[in-house]
């Protein structure tokens, strides 16, 4: 993700809207952000530094000086910041911030701070509309911060109209995007398709054999291949898995079948395709028409061979530069290795169910990588900084 190791100062100020920065802080920390959170005084009177500190994990500053004498340094904290979140932002310490009425510590720590400044106005609709009000976002704007509008809703006055805070996923998202618009563009007029998540092969209208794979692992990649600026395809088993990139192209499907069916409606116009699916095997002969009623103590299953995707795709590469994945409970590198030369892919992404943490369900995995001639490893790392290691090592493959 894009706010993996951010620091992201916010900034609460004395308004209603304050509960909601619960949501915004455990939104940015899920998604591996450093929060600092400061608070100017009248923010005390909404929320808590121990529940605020609770989950940002970090202390909360309010004052200049700590019970103990301790120096909080504005300074410090300003430039330990990569951007700085005011929210919510009352109009009076809108007002500060843009005429430097430097009277506490979250006005201090604003006037050092060298990085962007995001501001999330909340306040009642006569105030929100009120021309002073108007001049000092225009004036905010001016100073190159970001705004991000209040909306409209029922206020804390009984009154409806603009004013509402933006949600905290609205304002989660705006810095996400300014994270997104600095990446290099590094795979862009590169088309990519990614295979995520398991397969389910009917038994009968009720029952089917699959695995445990969630997709994380596909869709990580296909989020992180977007970032870069490709064109990503992603066919995906059944998953509950969502993509909140709308430049990814996801398609549903079911069965073995269907996954390779799908595959190759777009195969031979892909630059690079990467399967992570964990496709089954083995799907029955006959699927009963009918749910199969329990009468006798044991069940017969004739299974037959599911058509093996990545072999195909393999056989057929003209062009394309072709990823597999390689889940493995023994003998691992030789294993891997193997299917590397049987299936004619270019680099192999190995992870062992033994390692604590990697495989199917887990947010965090633990990989190497192969080719015919190198080999890479690394450390237990979340699946979306997993899906950076392998498309930069798909990077630097592509520049031999």
């Amino acid at each position: 993700m894009s706010l993996s190791g951010k620091k992201i100062l916010i900034a609460i100020s004395g308004g209603i809207a304050a509960y909601k920065i619960h949501f915004l802080i455990r939104d940015f920390v899920k998604k591996g952000a450093e929060v600092q959170v400061i608070m100017t005084p009248d923010a005390e009177n909404f929320v808590t530094k121990l529940s605020i500190s609770t989950l940002s994990k970090k202390p909360v500053y309010t004052d200049f000086y700590s019970d103990n004498g301790t120096w909080n340094s504005h300074v410090e904290m300003a430039l330990w910041a990569d951007v700085m979140v005011v929210a919510p932002c009352t109009a009076n310490t809108l007002s500060k911030m843009v005429h430097g009425m430097c009277d506490n510590l979250v006005i201090a720590t604003y006037m050092s701070a060298k990085c962007p400044v995001f501001i999330a106005p909340a306040m009642d609709l006569d105030m929100y509309v009120h021309p002073s009000t108007k001049k000092n976002l225009d004036l905010a704007e001016s100073f190159g911060h970001m705004i991000v509008p209040a909306e409209n809703g029922e206020l804390a006055s009984g009154l409806i109209g603009q004013g509402r805070m933006a949600e905290p996923e609205t304002i989660a998202q705006k810095v996400e995007d300014f994270f997104d618009s600095n990446i290099k563009k590094t795979l862009e007029g590169k088309t990519v398709l990614i295979t995520a998540g398991p397969t389910y092969e009917a038994i009968d209208p009720v029952r089917f054999i699959g695995n445990h794979s969630s997709g994380k692992m596909g869709f990580s990649l296909a989020e992180e291949a977007s970032r870069r600026g490709a064109k990503v395809i992603l066919i995906s088993g059944p998953s509950s898995q969502k993509i909140n990139d709308q430049n990814v192209e996801l398609h549903k499907v079911t069965s073995a079948q269907e996954m390779l069916s799908k595959v190759f409606e777009f195969y031979d116009k892909i630059d690079i395709g990467i399967a992570s699916a964990a496709v089954a095997d083995y799907a029955p002969k006959e699927v009963a028409k009918e749910k199969i009623k329990k009468n006798d103590e044991s069940l017969t299953i004739e299974l037959i061979k599911n058509p093996d995707i990545l072999r195909t795709m393999g056989e057929k590469k003209t062009h394309q530069f072709l990823v597999g994945f390689a889940l493995e409970t023994q003998n691992e590198e030789e294993n891997a290795k193997g299917k590397l030369e049987k299936k004619n892919l270019d680099m192999i992404v190995l992870n062992s169910l033994r390692d604590e943490g990697a495989g199917f369900k887990n947010d965090t995995n633990k990989i190497k990588i192969f080719t015919k001639t190198e080999k890479k490893e690394f450390n237990l790392k979340s699946k979306d900084d997993v899906a950076k290691d392998i498309l930069d090592f798909v990077e630097s493959q592509l520049l031999k």
